[in-house]
């Protein structure tokens, strides 16, 4: 039978997978809201031009909208699953640094997206997506802590297959997909996982064992033990 502890434990952990649940569900929610108003309401604006043009002033703007535009449904709905999943995992696992992470990988991913990039519109979260999965990835080894270090694997083993997409050769399979952000947010998690490597959870002392009472006593000689 369930002890009172038990029972609160278990609603507390409840309570916590539930508020990881509203971040990811807000963004993906507001994501699919911006797409439908720009490829109904607003079509004639094309807001994907607000995207990242690397090596333009004007490109940088796109720092900060690139991640909130998408060119097609088949690109959102790429995107919205992986997005859903690790934005979970980043505020379950990491709650008390989540949003400064989250933050910080939005816009170190998009700045390098603007320095490395070809000359082309750069648009969609796929950067911020692979900047959550390498920090996510690296966080949990780099933190030794066992139950982020099994994130680390459960992250790999989902996404492990489309690593191949931050490298050059994607272009040729389709110059469509913007390996240049791929990379961007590969670079920018494993740089923030070591930016943040001393805040959050941690890998927890070792409990060692207390010593003997009969070591504490003083000595027949008046002298106690140090």
């Amino acid at each position: 039978m369930m002890t009172e502890q038990e029972s609160h434990r278990n609603a507390c952990e409840k309570k916590r997978m539930w508020l990881a649940s509203i971040p990811a569900l807000l963004f993906v929610s507001f994501l699919w809201l911006i797409f439908i108003v720009g490829h109904t309401v607003f079509q004639e604006l094309n807001l994907t031009r607000l995207g990242i043009v690397p090596g333009e002033a004007a490109g940088l703007r796109g720092i900060l909208f690139s991640p909130l535009l998408h060119s097609s449904f088949s690109h959102l709905g790429s995107n919205t699953l992986p997005l859903f999943i690790l934005i979970w995992f980043l505020f379950y696992f990491y709650r008390q640094i989540a949003l400064q992470v989250f933050a910080v990988l939005w816009l170190v991913s998009g700045t390098v997206t603007w320095l490395i990039g070809r000359e082309a519109l750069h648009v969609g979260a796929s950067g911020l997506v692979f900047a959550m999965l390498f920090f996510l990835f690296f966080s949990g080894i780099i933190r030794k802590y066992i139950p982020l270090v099994a994130v680390s694997l459960i992250v790999a083993f989902l996404y492990g297959g489309t690593i191949w997409s931050i490298f050059p050769v994607t272009e040729l399979v389709d110059a469509s997909i913007s390996w240049e952000g791929h990379l961007s947010g590969a670079v920018s998690g494993l740089m923030v996982a070591f930016i943040f490597m001393n805040q959050g959870p941690q890998q927890p002392p070792p409990a060692w064992e207390e010593d003997n009472p009969a070591d504490e006593e003083e000595d027949t000689s008046g002298s106690a033990h140090v």
